[in-house]
């Protein structure tokens, strides 16, 4: 099978990407991948040998645009849907996955041009403009928050189903505040930090790169050992480690905690589209998967509240709930449909 996986923008939408490369090169399909100049595609997908080919198009985002810069930014996205129908001409793609965000745009439209079957997959609780848009011409469309979803779950890497483990007891929190870092993350961390030294809990601390000389100088002075990074590619390596969380409640952090079986207490960014952040932590929170407070609330009495609670329950239930395969069964799905 030849497919286009198309999309990106932020890493939420790429780690589904990198996910569906993963389960279809195991399965021996050839991959062009076509996202955008702007956000991090290139950053994930640049030198990434397992495509055939990639492709980068000067396309930025609508939504936020007003006036004269939604004109440019729709003729630019006109542009690359163009440029789009020729290379899943050239590559003779027989089905496109879009993964969502601005850089989907584009091939997602010239496929649907082509009448070359288009498979979704929505990552947040609250539905994309563009996936929202695209849903009713799509063979399928995948979201873990939907109940008529035909396939459940979230597509992450492997290896967080591989290293998923049952928390028994609290040994060591992580603090994860996005790329970006969080600084109502980093305060909350520095504010426990005493707190988990006595207790002789170990801390991993995702900072952000901006926030780090901050936030290292900060521990130096209490006096705290920390696992201090500012950003880090080795989050599947250092999750398994913990055995609490606390989070931004992004799509792609949320169900990789989820799949590994760690509980956690999600953090929203407050400024996300749709309050999306918001959603999907609540949709974990509704299940009694794990915890939530908006920021500018009292962070620090509802995290010592969850150290006194038992952790067994909440991560033999995230492991339930989630699903090893989910990568893999949506490249199945793929292969149906085109079966058929």
């Amino acid at each position: 099978m030849k497919l286009c996986i198309t999309g990106g923008g932020t890493g939420g939408h790429l780690m589904i990407a990198e996910a569906l490369v993963e389960s279809a090169v195991k399965k021996g399909h050839e991959l062009i991948f076509i996202g955008s100049t702007h956000g991090q595609d290139r950053k994930y997908f640049l030198h990434d040998t397992r495509f055939s080919a990639v492709y980068f198009l000067p396309t930025t985002g609508v939504v936020n645009q007003k006036g004269l810069g939604k004109l440019k930014a729709l003729f630019k996205i006109f542009k690359a849907f163009l440029t789009s129908r020729d290379l899943l001409k050239k590559h003779k793609i027989e089905a496109t996955y879009s993964v969502g965000g601005f850089s989907a745009a584009p091939a997602s439209f010239a496929t649907l041009s082509k009448k070359i079957p288009l498979f979704i997959h929505e990552q947040n609780a609250v539905e994309g403009r563009l996936n929202s848009l695209l849903k009713p011409h799509a063979k399928s469309f995948i979201s873990a928050y939907d109940k008529n979803s035909q396939i459940k779950g979230y597509p992450v890497k492997d290896t967080f189903s591989k290293t998923a483990r049952v928390r028994e007891s609290l040994k060591t929190v992580i603090f994860l505040g996005g790329s970006h870092g969080a600084k109502a993350i980093n305060d909350l961390a520095l504010s426990v930090a005493c707190v988990l030294k006595e207790k002789g809990v170990k801390i991993i601390h995702q900072a952000g790169e901006s926030d780090f000389d901050r936030v290292e100088k900060e521990y130096k002075e209490l006096d705290v050992e920390v696992e201090l990074y500012g950003f880090t590619k080795e989050l599947p390596k250092l999750i398994p480690h913990a055995d609490l969380a606390v989070s931004r409640a992004g799509a792609s952090t949320l169900w990789e905690l989820t799949t590994n079986g760690c509980p956690a207490f999600y953090i929203p960014y407050p400024h996300a589209a749709g309050d999306h952040q918001y959603f999907n932590a609540k949709f974990i929170v509704d299940n009694d998967l794990g915890w939530c407070e908006r920021e500018g609330k009292d962070l620090k009495d509802k995290f010592l509240e969850i150290l006194d609670e038992p952790l067994e329950e909440k991560s033999k239930a995230l492991m339930e709930y989630a699903s090893s395969d989910v990568a893999s069964q949506m490249i199945d799905e793929v292969e149906r449909v085109l079966n058929d």
